[in-house]
């Protein structure tokens, strides 16, 4: 694991450093002061005074897929504490994405956040938003683009080093042959995910595209790629859906194979503490939607920018059996 100062930093103390904007006892007090907000998550922050704006975020999210509703979370507790209008919407298809970026620009919001899996597809519009004076922020996917597209500031894992650091770890296993699911073509942390484990795994690593909206399309392309080639003993699931359904295909396949998956949600922490899924890699989703509406108000109120000029990292990290018990009761709130 990358133990670096560009990998060790974090916007973690930003809210407090903003205190003289807050009209609670959050950052200062355990009591007095106005009533803390708490949102739909449980998660309890002071709330701002500052004037009501409109921030809009915008991701490649396909339907029915857990880890945006993680995501989403943190960035509703953000926009309850900071006095936000918070204005979610989401299409996997590069091109609807950009007109939904659009779209907000359009209706003059005062902030944007936005994914940039396909970035391509995006600098059009991100530029059209700092052309009209919005400030843009990137996370969860981008690392390697956003600097040069002119955001503020970038929240998320550094998917080549966390893809690194799953290679090494199925090399101490003992692993012989993996297998990485990509289940959103074009996706460049995807990709960058495979391509990591490809950079340290000492065994063999094929690459499976899927179609994440079509899980049982997913299940049976799986059961019948562990059926042609018995000698996979591991699958790298890219999201904690799609690691569920490899569980399913294992057993339709009568296959020996581990799996382990990148992301959580409820029930691959379930499955981890049950020990049918090895590990997770874990980005944090909660805090990606979180820091990433949070920097936006920061910007707006105060001339905030978080990071430095680097990406704010929000991962990688592991949770196994070592540390599930600590995680899960997070992951069933639905905030890990």
């Amino acid at each position: 694991m990358d133990n670096s100062p560009r990998a060790r930093k974090t916007a973690l103390g930003a809210a407090c450093a903003a205190g003289l904007l807050l009209a609670v006892a959050g950052c200062a007090s355990s009591t007095g002061g106005a009533k803390a907000a708490q949102g739909t998550t449980g998660v309890t922050a002071g709330h701002a005074n500052t004037p009501r704006m409109t921030i809009a975020m915008v991701t490649h999210a396909a339907p029915g897929d857990t880890f945006w509703d993680i995501v989403r979370k943190g960035a509703e507790a953000a926009a309850a504490k900071d006095n936000i209008n918070l204005v979610y919407s989401s299409d996997p298809v590069a091109s609807n994405q950009a007109n939904l970026v659009s779209n907000a620009i359009d209706q003059k919001v005062d902030g944007l956040a936005v994914t940039l899996s396909t970035p391509d597809a995006m600098r059009g519009v991100v530029a059209k938003a700092e052309s009209a004076g919005i400030p843009v922020v990137a996370f969860n996917q981008g690392e390697d683009y956003w600097k040069q597209m002119g955001a503020l500031g970038y929240f998320g894992s550094d998917e080549k080093l966390a893809g690194a650091a799953l290679g090494n770890r199925l090399n101490s296993m003992g692993a012989k042959h993996d297998l990485c699911i990509i289940h959103q073509q074009g996706s460049v942390a995807l990709e960058d995910r495979c391509a990591g484990v490809k950079s340290t795994f000492k065994g063999t690593t094929d690459i499976l595209y899927v179609n994440g909206a079509d899980m049982p399309s997913v299940q049976s392309t799986l059961t019948a790629k562990l059926r042609q080639d018995p000698s996979i003993d591991q699958i790298t699931a890219l999201g904690a859906p799609i690691a569920l359904t490899a569980i399913s295909s294992v057993s339709d396949a009568g296959s020996k194979a581990k799996v382990n998956t990148f992301d959580l949600n409820k029930d691959a922490a379930a499955a981890i503490k049950e020990g049918k899924i090895e590990f997770s890699v874990d980005q944090q989703p909660f805090l990606e939607g979180y820091e990433a509406v949070d920097a936006l108000w920061l910007y707006k109120v105060n001339g905030d920018t978080i990071g430095g000029g680097q990406p704010t990292l929000t991962g990688p990290a592991f949770v196994d059996p070592s540390n599930i018990a600590t995680v899960y009761q997070y992951a069933q709130n639905g905030t890990r």
